[in-house]
């Protein structure tokens, strides 16, 4: 299908989800926050009550099976938001009714999970993995410097924010490396951690309770990536997020860029917020833009539409997999993306386990894996100027 003059789809993604619960509320909520972007236009649940209290709470049809919500609601886009052992047989259905699926994370739940689904669906180009954190705000920012060539050649990477696949993702994505044997060495301790909040929110009771830390290293393709996670990180506010990528000719900390201006002086910059709603503003409250030495990276491709961040990646994921769905669009996170980098975190637990260097091997998938640093989606909404 074509896009308007624009850049932007002729009409909303039409998009069905397999399953219920608090993932699936992310995408259920899409519809209503952005509905000119984002049209719900079915579930499928295997009770009927809950299929009731879905259609209660979101006014969309529920169904019992894959197969009657693609014949009745004909989405161009199926999120499965199930259990990690059903996902692969879900997948498989809906591509067998020629359906393009997002599929939730991780695709499947060991190394030879992974395989048997590439084996079975990999050669169909129709499944995209729901991996959100390359689209995150700030990263986006941060693969737009580096595709720019502000630090020169990536050598490293390091991330303190995240667990398993979706740290895998932030590393692979930050150091622009595909699917090469990969060389992992790991630790883990265990640490007091003082409880922060969940899915459910503030425990009634805060405790300082043991918490498993792993680090490790991966050696891929000449580069090196560092992983880092204390167990419960993703919402505890005494762990912060920490991001290091480092090339020839400057080094990202966190939100301070330092890099060597033309004449070889080095100078420094933060990557700046801009979130309206502060003060006496009246834009509303939400994300604005970032921006860096005076270049706005990142533009909200939602304004007004008061998702926070982890939303507006995850909405990015679904409408770039529309888009690519259309013709319009790269693929945003392909399946043998998604593969290789749950390959690498089960890497990463069994040198843990083993106390001693892991080292993987060239999958099924490597052929269909490409660096991704510069391919950030959305430059037209999200980068100014793109």
């Amino acid at each position: 299908m074509s896009v308007t003059s624009d850049g932007e789809p002729p009409g909303p993604v039409r998009y069905g989800i397999v399953g219920h619960g608090w993932r699936a509320d992310f995408y259920l909520r899409l519809a209503r926050q952005v509905p000119e972007r984002f049209q719900c236009v079915g579930a499928v649940t295997r009770r009927a009550d809950a299929g009731a209290r879905l259609e209660q709470r979101w006014g969309i049809p529920t169904y019992r099976r894959p197969e009657d919500l693609v014949a009745a609601a004909a989405p161009e886009v199926v999120v499965t938001s199930v259990p990690r052992q059903a996902n692969p047989d879900v997948a498989a259905a809906l591509v067998g009714l020629g359906t393009a699926v997002l599929s939730e994370t991780p695709p499947a739940a060991d190394a030879d999970g992974l395989r048997r689904l590439w084996a079975g669906v990999g050669g169909t180009d129709l499944v995209q993995v729901a991996e959100q954190h390359p689209y995150l705000p700030v990263v986006v920012a941060l693969r737009t410097l580096i595709a720019d060539g502000v630090l020169g050649q990536i050598s490293s990477a390091q991330v303190s924010w995240t667990h398993d696949y979706h740290a895998v993702a932030l590393l692979r994505t930050l150091l622009g490396v595909a699917a090469e044997p990969a060389r992992v060495s790991a630790v883990r301790t265990t640490n007091p951690l003082l409880e922060g909040p969940d899915r459910g929110g503030w425990p009634a009771t805060q405790r300082t309770c043991p918490a498993d830390h792993t680090i490790a290293v991966l050696e891929m393709a000449g580069r090196t990536g560092v992983y880092d996670f204390s167990d419960g990180q993703w919402f505890n506010p005494w762990r912060r997020r920490q991001v290091i990528v480092r090339g020839s000719h400057g080094e990202i900390v966190g939100n301070e860029v330092t890099w060597s201006a033309e004449n070889g002086t080095p100078v420094s910059a933060s990557i700046v917020r801009r979130h309206t709603g502060l003060d006496g503003n009246l834009e509303g409250a939400g994300l604005d833009t970032l921006s860096w030495s005076g270049r706005v990276l990142y533009r909200n491709p939602y304004p007004g539409s008061r998702m926070s961040d982890e939303e507006i990646a995850i909405a990015t994921c679904l409408e770039q997999t529309g888009l690519w769905r259309r013709g319009a669009a790269p693929a945003p996170y392909p399946l043998a993306d998604a593969c290789q980098d749950h390959l690498l975190a089960l890497a990463i637990h069994a040198a843990a386990d083993a106390g001693s260097p892991v080292t993987t091997g060239v999958e099924p998938w490597a052929a269909a894996v490409r660096p991704t640093v510069g391919n950030a989606p959305g430059r037209r909404a999200l980068v100014a100027g793109g």
